[in-house]
């Protein structure tokens, strides 16, 4: 015999409550998707002779990866002397990652990260090369490069800032105080009580710097150099755009921009797996 507990409900499910008298109905927020995940891809092209150049180079980058993933140094690989189709070659192998950055300054460079995490491509004026690091060097040495200045505290101050002030005492301090070795100091602005008009005041007081990083994955994290030494803006969106975590973060460079030297070790092993499936 079976319990009346173990009955499915009776008067539920689509059909069995009236219409509303608006005849609206309910709508589901769409759910995130689309995340995007590491797959091997095999450049279709005939290896030639022809071809030497660019497969000489790919081994070079693969080894390259262990070996900066243990000393921590850049290495950089010019590009500029290659063919047509070497080139061509280069770039169907190296494809596009999630990580993209633009450094402002002269010459302004773009930045590629490669499907292989902590393999750069960057492009300039004068410039057509791939660099195997953490992170591209530039990327270090430009970001507090003032691209706008920062007015500090004589930044022109509405009635309407109240929280920023303070915000900008403690980000001074710890831009000052700050060494390499030490781990980053982090500001969150979501839980921190603050007005529209307080943070237009802290960019203004800030400025903006000349390293500017977008990631892509499961939703999109933005990375904003300001023109304070070691002072990040990082912030957090969903894969429906919403922002849902925004800070402030005094380090040399937010881990969240950062290839990890596992990635570097990996990545050079899965080029080799490349070269080996053309060859």
């Amino acid at each position: 015999m079976v319990n009346n507990f173990q009955l499915p409900p009776m008067g539920f499910g689509p059909g069995t409550q009236p219409p509303e008298e608006d005849g609206a109905e309910l709508e589901y927020m769409p759910m995130p998707q689309d995340m995007q995940t590491y797959t091997v891809h095999i450049p279709e092209v005939e290896i030639t002779n022809a071809l030497e150049p660019a497969l000489d180079l790919l081994s070079q980058i693969s080894k390259s990866c262990a070996r900066v993933a243990q000393t921590h140094v850049p290495e950089q690989f010019d590009l500029s002397g290659l063919d047509e189709a070497n080139r061509a070659l280069i770039a169907e192998t190296m494809g596009a990652g999630e990580v993209a950055m633009k450094i402002s300054g002269i010459p302004a460079i773009k930045v590629q990260e490669s499907v292989f995490a902590g393999v750069w491509m960057l492009k300039a004026a004068g410039l057509d090369a791939i660099e195997v690091g953490n992170v591209p060097q530039m990327a270090r040495d430009r970001a507090f490069e003032p691209l706008r200045a920062g007015q500090g505290a004589k930044a022109p101050r509405s009635p309407a800032v109240v929280n920023a002030p303070p915000l900008l005492i403690e980000l001074e301090d710890k831009s000052r105080s700050h060494a390499s070795a030490q781990g980053p100091h982090v500001i969150n602005l979501t839980l921190l009580p603050h007005t529209e008009e307080d943070l237009a005041w802290l960019d203004v007081a800030l400025g903006q710097g000349s390293t500017d990083i977008l990631s892509r994955g499961y939703g999109n994290c933005r990375v904003m150099a300001t023109a304070m030494p070691h002072v990040w803006r990082v912030q957090f969106f969903n894969s429906m755009d919403v922002l849902i975590l925004d800070t402030f973060e005094v380090t040399s460079m937010p881990e969240v921009a950062l290839a990890a030297d596992e990635d570097l070790v990996d990545s050079g092993a899965r080029l080799q797996e490349v070269m080996e499936a053309v060859q």
